[in-house]
């Protein structure tokens, strides 16, 4: 399997609490975030979201779909979000948002190994061009999330 560590940071203009509470509920990012094209609750964990299980369908640019469960494994209202993935990629994805000066900030780190066969064949050349797909789409959530919160990214 190929291993691929991702770092995403978004700053937006608005409330920490609207900005936790669009990451938080992913179940609508497809309303929002143009790539995701479905997130399907399966499991609904506890109350506070730990335990939570959903399955996500993302679509970029590259004429390929994937497809993988996640898992909800720590929330820290307001400030962190961590899921586990299996299937098409598996890994840790972690949400932290926090105040800057002037902007609220999202970080995401998406640690993830590709599942599927023909990714991994091609890995050792495809690597690039899968980086610069990963990046056209948390450009278009940043993108998403900023029209959702009307105001823009910083």
């Amino acid at each position: 399997m190929a291993g691929y560590s991702f770092t995403t940071l978004w700053r937006v203009d608005a409330p920490i609490e609207d900005v936790w509470d669009a990451i938080s509920e992913s179940e609508h990012w497809p309303e929002w975030w143009e790539g995701v094209e479905s997130v399907v609750d399966l499991e609904p964990g506890r109350d506070d979201g730990v335990g939570k299980l959903q399955r996500h369908v993302w679509k970029s640019v590259l004429p390929y779909r994937v497809s993988f469960d996640m898992r909800v494994v720590t929330v820290d209202t307001g400030a962190t979000l961590v899921g586990i993935a299996n299937g098409e990629l598996a890994g840790e994805g972690r949400w932290s948002i926090f105040r800057e000066p002037g902007a609220t900030a999202v970080r995401y780190q998406w640690n993830v190994r590709t599942t599927r066969s023909w990714m991994n064949a091609v890995a050792p050349v495809g690597r690039p061009v899968f980086a610069w797909n990963h990046n056209v789409v948390m450009r278009q959530g940043g993108e998403g999330l900023a029209r959702l919160l009307g105001t823009k990214l910083l």
